[in-house]
């Protein structure tokens, strides 16, 4: 890993949003899931929680899988778990949602923490999902069609809330701190061992400030010994799966 890859992914991860997410709502296939995702990276979204459609998610062959690597994606089995979480965390619950309720969405303030409830395109956000929200919001259309697709419509309003956290300095207060930092620093740098890591419920090993794995070999051939002598592990979750 080069010095200049390393002081990206810093840089990166000092601009990560914990206060912004997205939840989706019976989205479906997978290439609409991780073009969400590659806007979450794009904004800065460090957290995405994805609810398994009832259906479950279609496949596609172009689907891209470069950006899941950078998001955390937080998976739910029900859209109740995921509203829950969101507001655990005290956000402001915002629904994708043409209602007569609804605002023009940059009407909002997307300086407060805030998830972004997306439906899947045939029949948008659920009824459960809008009770719960605080607010729904509309993408103005001025031509023929009705609304765009989820993940044009995801990034339209997200670019939103980038511009007013930018105004509002945001992206200059560091939200990732801690072992939380650090941990997600490690994923990035060192995949391969952090899988071995997560594989046999292992903590990561301590970096070196220019990115390098103190004692590499040492800390290897001991955590080989030490698993020789264990019952092997059922493979650990890992936060960042892959939705397809």
């Amino acid at each position: 890993m080069t010095p200049d890859r390393l002081a990206k992914y810093k840089a990166t991860l000092a601009r990560r949003q914990l206060d912004l997410t997205i939840i989706t709502d019976q989205v479906n296939k997978a290439q609409n899931v991780a073009a969400l995702i590659r806007t979450c990276d794009a904004v800065g979204v460090h957290n995405a929680h994805i609810v398994t459609p009832e259906e479950g998610f279609r496949e596609h062959k172009r689907t891209a899988r470069g950006s899941q690597q950078w998001v955390n994606v937080v998976a739910h089995d029900n859209i109740a778990s995921a509203l829950a979480a969101a507001k655990q965390q005290g956000m402001q619950l915002v629904s994708a949602h043409f209602s007569e309720n609804a605002v023009d969405f940059r009407a909002l303030d997307y300086t407060l923490p805030t998830a972004l409830i997306l439906g899947a395109e045939m029949h948008g956000v659920s009824d459960e999902a809008v009770a719960a929200s605080d607010h729904q919001v509309v993408i103005p259309m001025l031509g023929m069609v009705h609304s765009f697709n989820v993940s044009v419509a995801a990034a339209v309003i997200l670019l939103e809330a980038q511009r007013q956290r930018d105004l509002s300095g945001s992206y200059h207060r560091p939200q990732l701190t801690g072992s939380d930092y650090h941990n997600t620093l490690f994923r990035w740098s060192h995949p391969e061992v952090a899988e071995f890591c997560h594989r046999h419920g292992l903590g990561y090993p301590a970096m070196e400030l220019d990115g390098g794995i103190v004692n590499l070999n040492q800390w290897y051939a001991s955590a080989r010994a030490d698993l020789s002598t264990k019952p092997a592990k059922q493979k650990a979750p890992i936060l960042n799966q892959e939705m397809n």
